[in-house]
């Protein structure tokens, strides 16, 4: 008997690994959230993206509004774009590609290097995003565990680098705040890795990007975003800084039309307001510290200290997943990491004052309630 199209079952054709592979644990949207505990979306406090609570610069609302081709394709070589990127951080045009946060730039750089069966060492608790990518691409993940103080292991990642080809490096690392050493950077570069350093939160550190480093040789790569900083989280705007081999492939390789309208006229808006911009960083890092010492007084917390946008607690004597069901009770959303290592801690992302009093407030009621109070 002849087999009818509709009598295939496509689901048997799929990869097998990615059927049985966990997908990425998103955020929930507010709106969401807010409709599930029954109250009014302005009482959620969201503390669990990272996102900028200042949103963009006018000049980005301003732009938006006032743009009028948005039925016209974008140009797929993003060149206006990436001109003053250019400018703005004294990196040559070739070395620059953008698309739709630094996610797809992730994506792009394991579909430019890797082979099915390739390694990837990827160093938890980190940002999810790596694992989840290299399973998609049907490389081998490679874990190499940070140490007791979330700082990289090199000895363990120089002993499994010969069976590997990319290495990803958050630098603040998300979720654990720190950053890493020129001599951290150096012996990673030694190893022969393509070393790709995620820096979406490096505008919050008070220290030297490493872009600059890129035209030195040709195994690092720089990921950089204006998701946290300029407040274009929802426009999903990102990009990378290569050697001009390697973007020569991205722009290759990548969606011709990957970073849209909307998206380039933000980035050339924000560019053109970054001294706002700046001034809301410094705003949040000072918020930053505040929120560090409010929270160090909550008896059942630690937090670390932090370079980013937000601030890494390890639990004590209450289980952290209670405890963030507590607070999302609250109207309250704070981040559970998903990686095994640091199931009893919470990031918590740096919001407004108010947000902070309002967090506190619920942090000593839930204490109180669950006998933790001191």
């Amino acid at each position: 008997m002849v087999k009818r199209p509709q009598d295939t079952d496509t689901r048997g054709l799929l990869r097998p690994e990615l059927e049985a592979m966990p997908g990425y644990e998103s955020i929930e949207p507010p709106d969401q959230l807010a409709r599930r505990l029954g109250i009014p979306v302005k009482r959620i406090i969201k503390l669990d993206g990272n996102e900028n609570p200042y949103g963009p610069s006018p000049k980005v609302l301003q732009a938006l509004a006032e743009y009028r081709n948005y039925h016209i394709y974008p140009d797929p070589l993003q060149r206006g774009t990436r001109e003053a990127l250019s400018r703005f951080l004294g990196i040559p045009f070739e070395q620059i590609v953008l698309g739709t946060g630094s996610d797809e730039m992730m994506d792009l750089v394991l579909r430019a290097f890797l082979a099915p069966g390739d390694g990837v060492i990827n160093c938890p608790p980190t940002f999810g995003m790596y694992p989840f990518l290299t399973r998609v691409a049907g490389a081998r993940l490679i874990d190499v565990p940070r140490r007791s103080d979330f700082s990289l292991d090199l000895t363990a990642i120089r002993a499994v680098a010969a069976g590997a080809k990319v290495i990803f490096v958050a630098s603040p690392n998300n979720p654990t705040g720190n950053v890493i050493s020129e001599a951290d950077l150096d012996a990673l570069l030694a190893t022969g890795l393509v070393v790709v350093v995620d820096e979406a939160y490096v505008e919050f550190a008070g220290v030297k990007s490493f872009a600059g480093r890129v035209a030195e040789g040709v195994n690092l790569i720089v990921l950089r975003t204006f998701s946290k900083w300029a407040g274009l989280a929802g426009l999903r705007v990102g990009y990378g800084i290569f050697p001009p081999s390697v973007a020569e492939v991205i722009l290759k390789i990548k969606q011709p039309y990957n970073l849209n309208v909307a998206a380039q006229a933000a980035v050339l808006a924000s560019l053109d307001d970054a001294d706002l911009l700046r001034e809301r960083v410094r705003l949040l890092v000072s918020e930053r510290e505040e929120l560090m010492k409010a929270l160090a007084g909550v008896p059942y917390l630690k937090p670390l200290p932090s370079q980013a946008n937000f601030i890494f607690c390890c639990t004590e004597g209450v289980e952290a997943g209670r405890l963030q069901d507590e607070l999302r009770l609250r109207g309250i959303i704070v981040r559970r990491p998903d990686s095994p290592v640091a199931r009893d801690c919470l990031r918590i992302s740096v919001g407004l004052p108010e947000h902070r009093r309002a967090l506190i407030d619920a942090l000593n009621e839930i204490g109180g309630s669950l006998g933790t109070s001191g």
